[in-house]
């Protein structure tokens, strides 16, 4: 009896296995579990996101591996607890591990560490490259511990392009269909001062084909802008729990952006109903829903604009683009709401306490989100 229960808890005795030797990158990532202080694997539905992921990665010397992944600014990677590298802007990069290993470091299993100091990095855009391309002769092959930057969005600009011809037949095709209600938008002289036509537009309704085919069109613009130059947007939490979509879909991410727009300004209408009734101020709520549509389509005409710069430019000059396009989308949050704020002061004064807390409910804050998300994540 003594040997049976001896030999039940040997069989029942748990022993942790060495992690299983693997080349290059895997999908599995570990985080640090402090109460047990081990690391255990991370599972993207149960465990909380982290700002450090860890893997163990088997590197060979003079055997290369070469990894890609897209990185925000501050992003970090270690070795064996040693900083190889961070990030100086956000961008995509392309990296050989085995360059990062100190000379004469023996062939094993060595630990590597994914950090942010501020948010949760995008694990999910790690993942290995065939070996790095030769370098031409007469060109300077870059340093050991220096990364490769590879610019945002190049493998899809003949998806962009595409998609920015069809913007443009889109708003080609509306202007001549309903050239008076286009007219009575996109009118340049009210952009600073009021027209006559302002107040014959806040009085129509809202809810018409002309309105709902160029807000399909504004958010197929706003997505593909989010699609090819704020790529790391795709790295918040709840959107990318709620819609996985892989990086390199690109047609189905600007979809999936477009819908998500557009059911942010439908869903607008909602939430200033439920605020008007909260505030007692219901009257003002389709005044200043209508402003805003206005506003916001007018200043989205430019959005295709900033497209043609990243076509152009993007290549050679890929912060100035990004600096272009944070420009613009941050003139088009801030213009809406200081338009939709003059619009509602010229009805009743805003300088009651109550109107001002209602502007900074509806306006003032879902602004400070948006900027937090678009702008200020770069």
């Amino acid at each position: 009896m003594l040997l049976v229960l001896s030999l039940s808890a040997t069989a029942a005795e748990y022993k942790l296995l060495p992690p299983a030797p693997r080349t290059g990158l895997s999908t599995d990532w570990l985080i640090f579990d402090a109460p047990r202080n081990q690391l255990i694997l991370y599972l993207p539905d149960y465990h909380a996101p982290a700002n450090a992921y860890y893997q163990w990665v088997s590197i060979r010397p003079g055997q290369k591996l070469p990894i890609t992944f897209t990185a925000r600014k501050d992003l970090s990677l270690f070795l064996d607890n040693r900083l190889v590298f961070t990030a100086a802007t956000p961008a995509s990069y392309s990296i050989d591990l085995e360059k990062l290993l100190p000379p004469g470091t023996p062939a094993g299993l060595h630990l590597l560490c994914v950090w942010h100091p501020a948010v949760s990095p995008d694990v999910s855009s790690f993942a290995n490259t065939p070996a790095l391309t030769i370098i031409a002769k007469g060109k300077v092959e870059p340093t050991p511990y220096q990364a490769q930057l590879r610019v945002r969005g190049h493998q899809g600009q003949n998806v962009f392009l595409c998609f920015l011809l069809l913007i443009g037949l889109l708003y080609g095709g509306i202007k001549a269909a309903y050239q008076p209600g286009f007219a009575r938008i996109y009118q340049f002289d009210r952009l600073l001062g009021k027209s006559n036509s302002d107040e014959a537009f806040l009085t129509k309704p809202t809810i018409t084909w002309l309105n709902l085919l160029l807000v399909f069109v504004f958010s197929l613009s706003f997505a593909l802008l989010l699609v090819a130059i704020h790529t790391n947007i795709q790295s918040i939490v709840i959107l990318r729990r709620l819609f996985d979509v892989p990086e390199s879909a690109i047609v189905v991410r600007v979809l999936l952006y477009a819908a998500l727009v557009a059911a942010f300004v439908f869903g607008k209408y909602l939430f200033l109903e439920l605020m008007g009734y909260i505030f007692d101020v219901t009257p003002l709520v389709m005044v200043q829903y209508r402003e805003f549509v206005r506003t916001i389509l007018f200043m989205g005409l430019f959005l295709p604009i900033v497209m043609l710069f990243y076509l152009a430019l993007n290549q050679t000059l890929p912060e100035t683009v990004l600096w272009i396009s944070n420009g613009v989308v941050s003139l088009m949050l801030v213009g809406t709401m200081l338009r939709v704020t003059r619009t509602l002061h010229s009805r009743t004064s805003l300088l009651n306490l109550h109107l001002f807390s209602y502007l900074c409910a509806t306006e003032v804050i879902p602004l400070t989100i948006l900027l937090k998300l678009i702008v200020f994540t770069y």
